[in-house]
C-alpha cells in the first residue's frame, strides 16, 4: 500500500513540475543570432532555482542595455584581456560580419563593469580583478563596491547593490535565491594564460607610463571556473588556457565536472591539445565549444574547414556549438536534453 501511495505521489509531482524544470539553461550571447562567430564569448547560465550567471561578457553584448541579458545575479570574469573584460561593445546585434563583428569602444569602464553596475550583480572573480571592476562600477554609480554580504558563507541573490566576492584562486562563492534549499557553488580554478589589462581601460597616467613600452598591468592570475548547479550539473568553464595537469587532478578528480565549456582560441592551444584535454583529462559527458576566433558557422551550419570542426572530429564527449541565442538545457548528468 505504501508503495502504491508513493508511486501515486511521484506521478503527481511529475505532473505538476513542468518539463525541464530541473535543467540548467545555457544561452550563448554572440554577435550574430543563430551563429557561432569569431568574437563570441558571453554565456548566460540559469540554475533551476533562478540564479542567473553571466560568464565573460566580452565584446558581443551591446552593453548593459542589451535586451538579451535579462536579470544577472553574478558576473564572472576569467581574465582581463579585452575580448573577455569587454574593452569594446557590439555596435548592434548582427553588426559587421561573423568573422569580424562591428564594435565600438567600451572604455573607460568595460562591458563587465557596465553590466555589473546596471544589474546589481555580484562580481565573482579573483580579488585583484574584482577590485579593479569594483572601482569601474564605483566610477559609474558613485559609491564604493563592498564585499558581498553573507550568512553562513552564502550570499542571497539578487543583491541590493553591486558587490565583490573577495575570492582568490581556489576559493568558492555560493549564490542562493531566498526560497531555494541550496545555492549555486562557483569555484575559481587555475588557467594557464596571461592576465594583462587593455591600456584603454587604465587611467591616463597609467597609459602614459606604460604605453610607450606597449605593456600594461597584470591583475593577478588568469582563471577558469567550476560551477556546481543545484540539479547536479558540474560545469568547467575553461577560460583561455593551455593544457595543464589540474584539468585532471582538480577539475576531473576533485570536482568531477560533467560538462565543459571549452575556449578554442588558437593562442592558448591546438586542436590536438584541446581534444586531449577533454578526452583524457577533464572527461566530461558534454563539451560546449566557444571563443572560436573564427566564423564557425554559416547559415547556422558548421563550416567544415573550421578549427571547431576539426576538434569535433576528435572529441569523445558530446560536442555542442555555442550558437548565439540558442538556449540549451542540461540535466544533472551533463547531458544536453533540449535545443542541442
Amino acid at each position: 500500500m505504501k508503495t502504491a501511495h508513493a508511486g501515486a505521489a511521484l506521478a503527481l509531482v511529475l505532473a505538476v513540475v513542468p518539463a525541464g524544470a530541473q535543467n540548467v539553461k545555457i544561452t550563448p550571447v554572440g554577435s550574430h543570432p543563430g551563429e557561432l562567430c569569431a568574437n563570441d564569448r558571453a554565456t548566460i547560465f540559469e540554475d533551476p532555482t533562478g540564479v542567473r550567471i553571466l560568464y565573460d561578457a566580452g565584446q558581443t553584448v551591446t552593453g548593459a542595455d542589451d535586451a538579451r541579458l535579462g536579470a544577472i545575479h553574478a558576473i564572472l570574469l576569467s581574465h582581463a584581456h579585452g575580448d573577455h573584460i569587454g574593452d569594446q561593445k557590439l555596435k548592434a546585434v548582427g553588426a559587421g560580419e561573423c568573422a569580424n563583428s562591428g564594435r565600438v569602444p567600451a572604455s573607460p569602464n568595460s562591458t563587465t563593469a557596465e553590466i555589473a553596475a546596471a544589474k546589481n550583480a555580484a562580481i565573482v572573480m579573483t580579488s585583484d580583478m574584482g577590485t579593479f571592476i569594483g572601482r569601474k562600477v564605483q566610477n559609474i554609480r558613485g559609491n564604493p563596491v563592498a564585499v558581498c554580504p553573507q550568512t553562513a558563507g552564502v550570499t542571497s541573490v539578487p543583491v541590493a547593490v553591486p558587490c565583490r566576492s573577495n575570492t582568490h584562486l581556489g576559493g568558492t562563492f555560493i549564490a542562493k535565491t531566498p526560497d531555494a534549499a541550496r545555492g549555486v557553488e562557483i569555484t575559481i580554478v587555475f588557467a594557464s594564460h596571461a592576465n594583462n589589462v587593455p591600456l584603454s581601460l587604465l587611467s591616463e597616467a597609467q597609459r602614459a607610463a606604460l604605453g610607450a613600452d606597449s605593456t600594461s598591468i597584470v591583475l593577478g592570475p588568469p582563471t577558469g571556473y567550476v560551477v556546481k548547479f543545484t540539479n547536479g550539473l558540474v560545469a568547467y568553464l575553461s577560460g583561455d588556457t593551455g593544457i595543464h595537469t589540474e584539468m585532471k587532478t582538480v577539475v576531473n578528480e576533485f570536482h568531477k565536472a560533467n560538462l565543459a565549456v571549452l575556449n578554442l582560441g588558437p593562442s592558448a592551444g591546438t586542436v590536438l591539445s584541446g581534444a586531449y584535454a577533454m578526452n583524457e583529462l577533464v572527461r566530461p559527458a558534454s563539451v560546449i565549444l566557444t571563443h572560436p576566433n573564427e566564423a564557425v558557422t554559416e547559415g547556422g551550419k558548421l563550416r567544415p574547414a573550421s578549427r571547431a570542426a576539426a576538434i569535433i572530429n576528435q572529441l569523445k564527449p558530446a560536442p555542442h556549438l555555442a550558437i548565439s541565442g540558442r538556449t540549451m538545457e542540461f540535466d544533472g548528468r551533463g547531458k544536453c536534453v533540449a535545443r542541442c
